[in-house]
Order: structure tokens, then C-alpha cells, then sequence
């Protein structure tokens, strides 16, 4: 019996390929294009079994797409730049570059075990001064364009670290590393104008209809346009030059509901009032220990200081609100203050319980006497109509927004408004391994552009981790440099770029890596939009949202020709492990165990592990499996197709031994069918008329082309497999048929076979392909082409209901006409019980479809 020898098949082709330079893709091409890229992978050390199923799916895309005759782009680079590198110079003392490079190198290798068809002739690190040249370069120019300001912002200070942390850096309250209590401070940071875009990012959501719908909600969210009403409240006991608080409101429908003023502590008001107040000074201070992030400020208890002031409610000069410092209004979000309305905002209830303020229901929803409408611990927070509001009595809640916004706007104390909660992109980070910003700051000229002539500003090789904070701060003479404009002594600026800035513009600089300009606007007007973006949701706000408004800016400044980078999106799920622990609790690797007798134990012991459910493969909890081992034992091709079977794309997977085991066999049956086939005609050998087991053979290798086009056309690569799956069992069968098989049936069959598993199976397509006797790889081969008359079914079930109830079905020719259709319908038994002996008074005839008979 044959036996596929996948291990020497897949070096072998690998090498054939990459000799041909078969993947390589042209700048211009009569051909349409077609551009296909997965989320830029970090190097982080090895790859797992997880990261190959995006990877896999990307594949089988820009294969499919280049046998139907398209010139396909397909890169491949390296997110390079960021925090864990430094981590690993601190914890082990090896350089970030050296530790990045050597990860990079270890992936490469991993990633061409399996065999993706890429053009590794355009690959580049963020890293290399190359690239992280003409991303200075872009800065500059987005600089005199007006979209880069420098300014204080609150940040996450560790002051132990004497670094800024990011929001997720910040647990419970504590930084990640150091476990010191987290300060929000203010410092001098970069941003990016994203704000400017923000109706623009919003409306064209509503124009990318191959974009996963929950993707496109997402961020919609986080952009978080709001139609409200900024007004005043005029304070009395103020300072001077305090004399009105300034609101936005969604909700100016509840102001009679309204109990108490609240300040960020970051308000101008709160810092003015704590200069003078040393109790309220550590309040703003205890405040700030919270950090910055939303959701812990979100998540902390409402906390509040009474500044003594009190605000006159708009409509009622006798009715004044006290003003309050409040630890969880949001300074980046509105005016920093806000009014609260217990009854109908659960955020201000929690305050209103534990300050003894007033909850007045001001909703009420329909049919209730709002006499009778008590608020307990939960805030209502659904429709109704206005009751104890005066003149807003009786109205629905929008009415009685507008009636509010028209009286307020009347009286000149504000106006209608719209917000968003989207913030200016802060892309300061002070940590040594990122892409150095190029400014220099001179006592007497300011803040000045490093003169192009002197790009890339390259991070110095000779730095230190030994003690807390930048290491760019500490280098002796990096920092130190001559102005360009007055050559005074100066100071560079030793914080370096957020690193979404690297992955907002690579797709851009693979169309042409070489360039000598940032971007190749002739390469990149050809190549973009990328046509298929494939990655995790996890990335589906900040990453996809900054590259979308980074196109933007490169379309002002004249590098490309358009906004929206990607036209198509794709999100896979994950690819989960079963999860193993010791009795110490300690994880342990699938390779650290084996399964005896239904229960598993750590490999060559007695001694039992727990097992715990299947989660998402992760390091830190050794459920990863690495792609080297299974390909070692089964070949790139099992991996690759257990990554396409059984689950939906955007489901979760559970990699396990016996499915890869199930998929190997699979590679084995092909390889058999197509080895043990006897007596093939020559390729081309054309097909006479056939009738029989030979036509049905034909009818389903040409079903099968036709179902598989259409499952590739719309992700749906488990239906593919099913699919093949199919016309594998339709070719094994016919061995039992009576009488012989037509050689170019069998022929037709078996290439139509392998030409499908290409994209998905490359290297098995390969050999199988060469066994058939052809000379050009299978790489250069178009896509099968499908028989439309072989594909038509010559019988079809129609389902048949009489009043709305379903009663049967009949199978009929597939061109019979309405009539016969009608008649067939009705001479079913079961219809004719329902009719009881009475004719229809209408028969309707959905072609196709269905028969409604109405009695």
C-alpha cells in the first residue's frame, strides 16, 4: 500500500516554490489584483499551533485567488517593536535587538514549515532603521499638516518604575511589574489629531459591508458620537473667576430629577478649590491613584467631596444643587462635569444612596401613577413619559428633550451639541525600545523637526536596564544634541512612539518595501485596499480604528489615493487546548503528559493531572502545542487542515491529538486514490458521453467544484472541506460499482480533487498532481472550472402546505412546469385529507421553493 511521506514532500516543494519564485508578486500586472494579509505578528519567541489557523486561512484565500487568475499580494513582516522585548532585557539581560531578531528568525523558520505561499521578498521588521525612517519621516510631515499637537495629559505614573503605564498595565489599582500603587499624573505627550476624523470614521462604518457587523458596532461604541446639550449652572460661593459650571448632558430630559453637580477631579474648578483645601487636595491625590483607565474608574467605589458650592438649577432660581468633586466623572469625556439624576442613571444613584441625596423619578414609564413609582437600588432606565417636571409634564422622553434644549438655548445659557467619546490618540511612551519621536527641544527655539537630512534618528545600541525609568533619559550623550536651527545645545526627546503607529501603515509600505519614500503612491494606489484582512477580534477597536485614521492622513498628505485601508475583514476564533495542572497546582505542557487508560498522568509516572476545561492556547498556561512537532509527525498539511474543518472560522476550535490524527488519515486516503488509480488515460484525454455510475461521478466532481468555489468565495472553509470530504467518498465508491469506469471520468475526478485540496493542502496537491502526469506544478494551475448542465439537478423536492401547515413534499423534474407542479401538489393523500373532498380555493406555486394551497 502507498504511503504519503509528507515530511519529504513538504521540503521538497517548499524549495521548488521558492526557486521559481512562484510567490513573488508583481508591481504591475494585465491581471486584477488581489491583496491578502494577515494581522502583523509580534515576535514574542515561537509561534503555537493557534497562530497558525489565521495564518492558514489568509493561505488558502491568496491560493484560491491565484488560481482564478489574479495577481496576488501576500507579505509578510514583523510587529517588532514594544515592551516585551525590554521586559527580556531587564529580566535576562540580553539587548532587545538581539532578543527581537533572534525571535524574528526562530517564527520565520516556523512560519515556512507550513508552507505559506508568501512573497517573502517584501518582509521587514518595524524595527529596522529602514522602516521606522520613513515613519519619522510621515510624523514630520503629519506635523505641518496640523495633525500632531504636544500637550498635558493625564497618564498612569508608576513611581517606582518612573514610567507611564498603559491602561491595562494597571491592576487593581497597582503596576503589573512593580506592584506600586499607580499614580495619574500630568505630563507633556504627543497625540494625533484622530478627532478630527471622528463624523468620517463613524459614517464610513456604514460603508464597509464586508466587515464582520460586531466589528463595525464595536466601533461605533468606542468612537461614541452622542447628540446632547452643553449648558451652565451658575455657582454661588465660587471663586471669582468660577462664576459657572459648564455641562453636557445626554439626558437633559431629567433636570428636575436632577440632585447634585459633579467635577472630575482633573476639573479646573477641583484643582483650583484643592490649592486652598488641604482635605480636598488628597482627595483629587487619592483620585489619581486610581489611574486612568475607564473601566477601573468604571469599577471603583463612587466616591464624592462636597466643595461646599452650590449651582442654581436653570429653571428655578430658588433651587440650588451642591457641587461635588466626584472620583468617577471623566475629564476626557464632555466638559469634566456633569448633573446627576439618580432616579434614572445608576452611576449617580450609587453616589445619591451613599450621600443621602435626594432620588426623584422624573420617568415614568406608561400606565403608572407617578405617585406610586418608588426607585430602589436599581435606577429605571427605560421609556416612558415625563412626570413631576413642571412643563415637561406628559411628554415622551425625546419631546422633552427638545422642549428642554429649545428653553436652555432661549435663555442663551447653552446649546444643542454633539460628543464624542473618542479621545486624541496619546502616542507618547517612555520606554527605549520603540521608534524615537523626531523633535529636539531647544530652551530658545522651542520645540524643532529634526531636519530630514538627519533620518532616521536611530535608538543608540549602548543602553543600560539597571535602574527604573527610559533608558534614553539615562544614556550619557544620546539626548544631547546641537539645535538645527540656532545650534545651541539641546535635547532630544527621549520618548518613542506607541507601537499601533508601526501597524498603522504596513500594508501601505508592502506594496513596495524598497522604496525610497515612505510609500510607493504608484504601488500602493495599485495594491490597495487590502482585499482580505485577516486577524483576532481582540484587535478589532484600536488597531483597525488607528489604521483607518492613519490612512486618512496619508491620503492629505498625498501618499495614497484613499481612506479606508481594508475592504474585506475576517475575525477567527481562537484555537483552545485542554488545560493540565500538577497537585501543586502548576501547569504542565500537552508533551509533560499522556493519557492512560481514560485518565492522564505525567508522562512516565503514576501520578494523576488534573484537567481542567479546554481554554484559548496560551504560554502562560502551557496548553500550546508547537507546529514543528505535529508537522514532524503528520506534516504541515494535517495542521493546515485541521485548522479548515468541522468548526466555522469564526468559532473557537479545540486542537486535539485525535482530530490531527483523523485529518492525517485523510491526507493518506488522497494520496492512496490517486497513486492506486489504474490505467489513467494521458492528461487531456477528453470525455466521451456517459450515462451510469460514470455520469453521477461527473455530476459530483462538477457539484463539488461548483459548492467549493462558492464555500472559499465566502470563508466558509469547513463547508469546503465537507465538500471534499464528499467527492472523495463519491470517487471511492465507484470501485464498487458494476462494470468499469470511464478512465477520463476517473481522471477528471481525481485532478478536480486535487486541484481543490490545493489551496488547502498544497504540498499533498503537489505530488498528487505530479502522480497524475502532469509537468507544471500545480501552483501555476487555474482554478477547476464547473459544467453547468452537469451541475443542474435533474430532480427537485418542493415542499408542499396546505393553509400554512406543512403536509408533504414531491419530488419533480426540475423544468417541469407550474402546472405539473400544481397537479402533483394536490394529488398528494395528505393534502387531499386536509381539503376533505373540497377543491382549493388558490393554489400559490414559489418556483423552486414551495406549494401553498389555501382550503
Amino acid at each position: 500500500m502507498a504511503r504519503y511521506d509528507a515530511k519529504a514532500s513538504e521540503k521538497r516543494w517548499q524549495e521548488a516554490w521558492d526557486r521559481a519564485g512562484v510567490f513573488r508578486a508583481p508591481n504591475e500586472s494585465p491581471k486584477p489584483k488581489a491583496y491578502v494579509l494577515e494581522f502583523f505578528p509580534y515576535p514574542s519567541g515561537r509561534i503555537h499551533i493557534g497562530h497558525t489557523r489565521n495564518y492558514t486561512m489568509g493561505d488558502v484565500i491568496a491560493r484560491f485567488r491565484r488560481a482564478q487568475g489574479f495577481n496576488v499580494l501576500h507579505p509578510m513582516g514583523w510587529d517588532a517593536f514594544g515592551l516585551p522585548a525590554e521586559n527580556a532585557a531587564r529580566e535576562k539581560g540580553v539587548h532587545p535587538r538581539e532578543w527581537t531578531y533572534e525571535n524574528i528568525r526562530v517564527m520565520r523558520e516556523q512560519l515556512k514549515l507550513m508552507g505559506l505561499a508568501i512573497d517573502w521578498s517584501r518582509e521587514f521588521a518595524t524595527c529596522d532603521p529602514a522602516y521606522y525612517a520613513h515613519q519619522q519621516h510621515l510624523f514630520l510631515d503629519f506635523l505641518k499638516l496640523g495633525f500632531v499637537y504636544r500637550a498635558e495629559a493625564d497618564v498612569n505614573w508608576d513611581p517606582v518604575e518612573h514610567t507611564v503605564l498603559a491602561n491595562e498595565q494597571v491592576i487593581d489599582g497597582l503596576g503589573w511589574r512593580s506592584g506600586a500603587p499607580v499614580e495619574r499624573r500630568k505630563l507633556a505627550q504627543w497625540f494625533f489629531k484622530i478627532t478630527a476624523f471622528s463624523d468620517d470614521l463613524l459614517e464610513a462604518l456604514d460603508h464597509l459591508p464586508r466587515w464582520p457587523e460586531k466589528v463595525r458596532l464595536m466601533q461605533k461604541n468606542w468612537i461614541g458620537r452622542s447628540e446632547g446639550l452643553r449648558f451652565n449652572f451658575v455657582l454661588k460661593g465660587s471663586p471669582k473667576n468660577f462664576p459657572k459650571v459648564e455641562v453636557f448632558s445626554t439626558r437633559p430630559d431629567t433636570l428636575f430629577g436632577a440632585s447634585f453637580i459633579a467635577l472630575s477631579p482633573g476639573h479646573a474648578l477641583s484643582e483650583e478649590l484643592a490649592k486652598k483645601n488641604p482635605k480636598l487636595a488628597e482627595f483629587v491625590a487619592e483620585c489619581r491613584r486610581v489611574g486612568t483607565a475607564e473601566e477601573a474608574i468604571e469599577k471603583a467605589e463612587k466616591l464624592g467631596f462636597d466643595t461646599g458650592i452650590k449651582a442654581v438649577h436653570p429653571f428655578d432660581a430658588k433651587w440650588e444643587l451642591p457641587v461635588y468633586v466626584a472620583n468617577f466623572v471623566l475629564m476626557a469625556y464632555g466638559t469634566g462635569a456633569i448633573f446627576g439624576c439618580p432616579a434614572h442613571d445608576q452611576r449617580d444613584l450609587d453616589f445619591a444612596r451613599k450621600y443621602d441625596l435626594p432620588v426623584v423619578p422624573v420617568v415614568i414609564p406608561e400606565g403608572t401613577d407617578p405617585r406610586t413609582v418608588k426607585i430602589g437600588n436599581e435606577a429605571y432606565l427605560g421609556p416612558g413619559r415625563l412626570a413631576n417636571s413642571r412643563f415637561l409634564d406628559g411628554m415622551e422622553v425625546e419631546a422633552a428633550k427638545a422642549e428642554t434644549a429649545k428653553r436652555i438655548e432661549q435663555t442663551g445659557q447653552g446649546q444643542r451639541t454633539v460628543n464624542y467619546r473618542l479621545r486624541d490618540w496619546l502616542v507618547s511612551r517612555q520606554r527605549y525600545w520603540g521608534c524615537p519621536i523626531p523633535i529636539i527641544h531647544c530652551v530658545s527655539c522651542g520645540m524643532v523637526p529634526v531636519p530630514e537630512r538627519d533620518l532616521p534618528v536611530k535608538l543608540p545600541d549602548d543602553v543600560r536596564f539597571d535602574q527604573p525609568g527610559n533608558p534614553l533619559d539615562h544614556h550619557p550623550t544620546w539626548k544631547n544634541v546641537a539645535c538645527p536651527k540656532c545650534g545651541k545645545p539641546a535635547r532630544r526627546e527621549t520618548d518613542t512612539f506607541d507601537t499601533f503607529i508601526d501597524s498603522s501603515w504596513y500594508f501601505a509600505r508592502f506594496c513596495d518595501s524598497g522604496a525610497m519614500e515612505p510609500i510607493n503612491a504608484k504601488a500602493a494606489n495599485y495594491w490597495l485596499p487590502v482585499d482580505q484582512y485577516i486577524g483576532g477580534v481582540e484587535h478589532a477597536i484600536l488597531h483597525l480604528l488607528y489604521a483607518r485614521f492613519f490612512t486618512r492622513m496619508l491620503r492629505r498628505a498625498g501618499y495614497v489615493a484613499l481612506d479606508e485601508p481594508f475592504a474585506g475583514l475576517f475575525t477567527q476564533g481562537m484555537v483552545c487546548h485542554e488545560v493540565y495542572r500538577d497537585r501543586e497546582g502548576r501547569y504542565l505542557a500537552p508533551d509533560e503528559v499522556e493519557k492512560r487508560d481514560g485518565k492522564v498522568f505525567q508522562r512516565g509516572s503514576k501520578t494523576e493531572v488534573r484537567i481542567e476545561a479546554s481554554e484559548k492556547m496560551s504560554k502562560s498556561k502551557k496548553n500550546v502545542v508547537p507546529p514543528e512537532v505535529i508537522a514532524d509527525q503528520y506534516g504541515a498539511d494535517t495542521i493546515r487542515w485541521f485548522m479548515l474543518s468541522d468548526t466555522p472560522p469564526e468559532r473557537d476550535v479545540e486542537w486535539t491529538q485525535t482530530g490531527a490524527e483523523g485529518c492525517w488519515r485523510f491526507v493518506q486516503r488522497v494520496y492512496r486514490l490517486v497513486t492506486e488509480a489504474s490505467e489513467l488515460p494521458p492528461v487531456g484525454t477528453k470525455i466521451g458521453s456517459t450515462d451510469g455510475v460514470a455520469l453521477a461521478l461527473r455530476r459530483a466532481t462538477h457539484r463539488a467544484i461548483a459548492a467549493v468555489t462558492e464555500d472559499l468565495e465566502a470563508l466558509r472553509f469547513n463547508r469546503a472541506v465537507a465538500r471534499i470530504y464528499e467527492l472523495t467518498n463519491e470517487i471511492s465508491g465507484v470501485g464498487q460499482a458494476p462494470g468499469p469506469i470511464p478512465g477520463a471520468v476517473m481522471r477528471e475526478a481525481l485532478e478536480s480533487l486535487v486541484l481543490l485540496i490545493g489551496p488547502m493542502m498544497p504540498h499533498l496537491a503537489e505530488t498528487c498532481w505530479e502522480r497524475l502526469g502532469h509537468a507544471q506544478m500545480l501552483a501555476h494551475e487555474a482554478w477547476p472550472k464547473w459544467d453547468k448542465a452537469l451541475v443542474r439537478a435533474d430532480t427537485i423536492t418542493i415542499a408542499v402546505q396546505v393553509n400554512g401547515k406543512r403536509r408533504g413534499e414531491i419530488e419533480i423534474a426540475a423544468e417541469a412546469g407550474e402546472d405539473k407542479v400544481r397537479e402533483q401538489a394536490l394529488a398528494l393523500e395528505t393534502v387531499q385529507r386536509a381539503l376533505g373532498g373540497k377543491p382549493p380555493r388558490r393554489v400559490i406555486v414559489v418556483p423552486g421553493r414551495i406549494v401553498n394551497v389555501v382550503a
